[in-house]
């Protein structure tokens, strides 16, 4: 059966009223039959639920579909994407641990390798993601773990999933991978070697804007360390949104598949644009990384970059004559949306961190959404020639 399939058809088990469409499981908790029961439960010799912060049908459901979605043995759901990544670094990470990753990272990723994780005595050097040299260099006798994003936000930078899993297995350490641009439905990590696969599910996971929402995809027996973890500080997704994320699921291959044919179009139709000094999409030829990209990628995702002559403020110009896309720090809506990294989702790096990575004063990050292509081109058009105009 293929997966666009098993995402329609796989649901929690029915219920005795027979209902077509998954319920709402809006309970704290659940029953026993009787102590015995509870107790065997708790000591997990049968399965069953036990309370919404360890498990609920609607957050199963969703862990399955993304499980089977990107081919690993075993997940966890979070309340959002960043509790997520904190949540699989703090349950295996301990002090004196050492964490390679990459430069390009989106910014809060970096706040927790630099800011909150060296409270405990956990270093991390970073890396020129697509140096793999680099990569080896950096690993000491104390490395534990490997984190990178591909195709990484807002720089579109990608890394050589098969090299650096080779290099992961050379060393007998963890590889995890953020996989939230790409989405299952264009790479799958796992079948090149990732341990873990990391996605804020708050972007195409849902789609459109509504719900926030974490999840980790891996080996099992690294995903039963992270339970612990979350079953005892309680970063849990709700069940709402649980449902949300699993119906969403649904249509994620017809979402990408348009999410892409619109990217490739509108980055196609502005590159050489006389406003702009580049733009960068995975599956432009034009970017460095493109055979990599035709490797790893079936398709080049929904996101693609502009560097605006002229910097800051020739961006803000053409943000007021944008007609359609919004203005918004998030992505991985229906609506296209326009995000400046250097003033808000990376503002916090300083300006060399920021340089090393290409996020320029210029750089606009676009995530495409699905409106019709020849009204986006138009409107970016219009919007570019109007702001170099005054």
């Amino acid at each position: 059966m293929k997966k666009q399939t098993k995402a329609i058809r796989i649901q929690a088990e029915r219920s005795h009223n027979r209902e077509h469409s998954v319920p709402l499981y809006l309970t704290s908790s659940f029953t026993f039959e009787d102590v015995e029961q509870g107790r065997a439960i708790f000591a997990e010799e049968m399965e069953g639920n036990i309370y919404s912060r360890y498990m609920n049908p609607n957050v199963d459901e969703f862990v399955e579909k993304m499980c089977m979605l990107e081919n690993t043995e075993d997940g966890l759901a979070f309340a959002s994407g960043m509790a997520a990544n904190f949540a699989a670094m703090a349950a295996l990470l301990q002090q004196g641990d050492h964490v390679v990753a990459s430069k390009a990272l989106f910014g809060s990723a970096i706040q927790i390798l630099s800011k909150i994780t060296t409270k405990w005595g956990i270093t991390c050097t970073y890396v020129d993601g697509h140096n793999i040299e680099e990569w080896e260099n950096a690993i000491q006798p104390n490395t534990k773990f490997l984190f990178c994003e591909s195709p990484s936000n807002p720089g579109l930078d990608l890394i050589d999933l098969e090299a650096i899993a080779q290099l992961k297995a050379k060393h007998n350490l963890i590889l995890a991978v953020d996989n939230c641009f790409a989405t299952p439905v264009i790479q799958t990590p796992a079948d090149w070697g990732a341990d873990l696969v990391i996605h804020s599910a708050t972007k195409y996971i849902d789609g459109q804007g509504r719900v926030l929402g974490g999840v980790v995809c891996g080996r099992a027996d690294l995903i039963k360390e992270i339970r612990f973890f979350a079953r005892h500080t309680g970063p849990s997704m709700s069940p709402f949104n649980a449902w949300i994320l699993s119906k969403s699921l649904e249509l994620i291959h017809l979402r990408m598949e348009k999410h892409s044919e619109n990217a490739y179009k509108l980055a196609s139709a502005l590159e050489g644009n006389e406003a702009l000094n580049s733009v960068k999409y995975p599956f432009l030829t034009s970017h460095p990384q493109y055979e990599l990209a035709k490797k790893q990628m079936k398709m080049g995702g929904a996101i693609m970059t502009m560097d605006v002559k002229g910097g800051f403020e020739v961006v803000n110009k053409m943000s007021k004559h944008l007609k359609i896309a919004s203005i918004s720090p998030n992505l991985g809506d229906t609506r296209t949306i326009i995000t400046h990294p250097a003033s808000t989702t990376h503002s916090k790096l300083s300006a060399e961190q920021r340089a090393e990575v290409g996020i320029t004063d210029g750089l606009v990050r676009i995530a495409v959404g699905l409106e019709s292509v020849e009204d986006l081109i138009a409107d970016f058009q219009q919007a570019l020639e109007k702001a170099i105009a005054e």
